[in-house]
């Protein structure tokens, strides 16, 4: 009897020691390399009296040595808590403080500093950790998955961890829902074209890699390097979100009618809507049936939609994903009709739900029983497809990334000359939304010295793209401003 393929970075590296499992272009490493690597990093965390259940914060931008530094916090059953190497100290620092973490991996020193300045955290910089031992400080936790404690927000502004339950130690690594669902497996090339700091794009990374498939490492997305590496590696799969169709469809055709893309068996995208012009040509750029598009949220998985269900089910999201199930509720949490709209509620895998840190009103407001949602609006037709209304309304999705209104208006209102502000989000064809501030601001007030205000504040996908001023921001009866009113007055 054929023994099954081993599974898991330490049982792979053990197994096939010579395997690919990350191509980058600044290296690429074998499972040997990769075990090693976070061995090194578990070594790091346990030395700095990291435990089981604690956190490890980790602000890389993608590369190797990230997939290490995540791999290193399960080998001592710590949550990895994801920063974005575009923070800017404050916001680095505020991650790092509120999930309590005990170590930050970065590669930048002087913010490192700057960002633990007072705290009892340890930094970690990605490249002292190679004279360290290979070897795992706790043999317990070698199949234990890899968990984030990743920040989301809603219209507060004020981001909020996803805590989930802490690792268990275990030797053998669990399978992957999402994985057997599109048939993935060793025999699969996976290219990482978002930052893997965002939930869906490093866990689809991780998930290929746990399986033995390699990854290849896209440091940053360009859409002709995209058509290149697949043809290169012959590469079968890929997470994307809208804003890479829109520049790979921006491409000269002669330049997308030559890329050799037969090798691809699925491009899975979500985190944003896609436009429906956006949909058909990157079904018809890719082969036949590859496009698959899911709904969910750093939560949970959601939704799933094939791209012959899509063609007749223009707009929609699709389906509950097997197991899961998807309901439409109103305020009083109780199922609507067929075709009206409400707030989408999401069942979740078992053994993953989740709380947020040290946020329980928040964590009761999302529950309804034993489904979650995180605010959108949406219908179901009677054939079970789900339709997105509106994603929070207050929510502006950039290229697939979360951008919170109120984080930037308190921002714009330290400006001296800033009375209030306003941040909607308005349509965009490149990034499916622009961030765009309406002010009131009765002096002389100069745009570049306001992004250069906002440039020590924010990271640079939050500021705005344009400014408007007016004399007066229209309320609601509560003395609120109306986003709803002035997103309908310019849209």
């Amino acid at each position: 009897m054929t023994a099954a393929p081993a599974r898991g970075i330490h049982d792979l590296a053990a197994a096939e020691p010579d395997r690919v499992a990350l191509i980058s272009d600044r290296a690429t490493w074998t499972f040997a390399d990769l075990e090693a690597a976070t061995n090194r990093f578990a070594t790091a965390y346990a030395s700095a009296g990291v435990g089981q259940g604690e956190r490890v914060a980790v602000r890389l931008t993608n590369r190797n040595e990230l997939f290490a530094a995540w791999a290193g916090a399960a080998r001592v059953g710590a949550l990895v808590v994801p920063i974005s190497y575009r923070f800017t100290v404050a916001e680095s620092r505020h991650l790092v403080a509120d999930s309590g973490a005990r170590v930050l991996v970065h590669e930048d020193t002087s913010l490192a500093v700057a960002a633990t300045d007072g705290l009892d955290v340890t930094g970690v910089a990605v490249d002292e950790v190679d004279g360290l031992l290979a070897t795992p400080p706790n043999e317990d936790f070698l199949g234990t998955p890899v968990m984030w404690m990743t920040y989301t927000s809603g219209t507060t502004g004020q981001p909020k961890g996803i805590v989930r339950p802490t690792p268990q130690p275990m030797r053998e690594t669990p399978p992957q829902p999402y994985m057997q669902f599109w048939g993935f497996g060793r025999d699969d090339v996976h290219v990482l074209t978002g930052p893997a700091y965002h939930t869906a794009p490093g866990a689809w990374a991780w998930m290929h890699l746990v399986e033995g498939a390699p990854v290849v490492v896209m440091e940053r997305f360009d859409a002709a390097r995209f058509l290149e590496l697949v043809a290169e590696h012959r590469a079968t799969n890929s997470h994307m979100v809208p804003a890479n169709f829109v520049r790979l469809l921006e491409l000269p055709s002669d330049v997308r009618e030559a890329a050799d893309l037969s090798s691809i068996r699925r491009i899975i995208h979500g985190a944003a809507p896609c436009p429906p012009a956006v949909k058909r040509g990157v079904i018809d750029l890719f082969p036949e049936g590859t496009v698959w598009e899911y709904y969910g949220a750093s939560e949970g998985m959601g939704t799933v939609i094939s791209p012959d269900e899509w063609l007749d089910h223009e707009g929609s999201v699709g389906r509950a994903f097997p197991g899961l199930e998807t309901v439409i509720l109103d305020e009083q949490g109780q199922p609507v009709p067929d075709g009206e709209v409400g707030r989408v509620h999401i069942s979740a895998v078992p053994g993953f739900e989740f709380a947020y840190h040290q946020a329980p009103d928040k964590t009761a407001e999302a529950w309804s029983g034993s489904h979650f949602t995180v605010g959108d609006l949406g219908w179901m037709d009677e054939d079970g497809y789900v339709y997105l209304a509106d994603r929070r309304t207050d929510l502006i999705l950039r290229g697939g990334v979360n951008v919170y209104p109120a984080e930037i208006e308190a921002a714009l209102v330290e400006h001296d000359v800033v009375v209030d502000a306003a941040v909607i989000g308005l349509p965009d064809e490149r990034l499916g939304q622009r961030v765009h501030a309406i002010l009131e601001a009765p002096g002389d007030l100069d745009e570049e010295e306001l992004r250069a205000f906002l440039a020590e504040r924010l990271a640079d996908f939050k500021i705005p793209a344009s400014f408007e001023m007016v004399e007066e921001l229209p309320r609601e009866p509560t003395g609120k401003v109306s986003r709803a009113r002035l997103r309908a007055e310019r849209m």
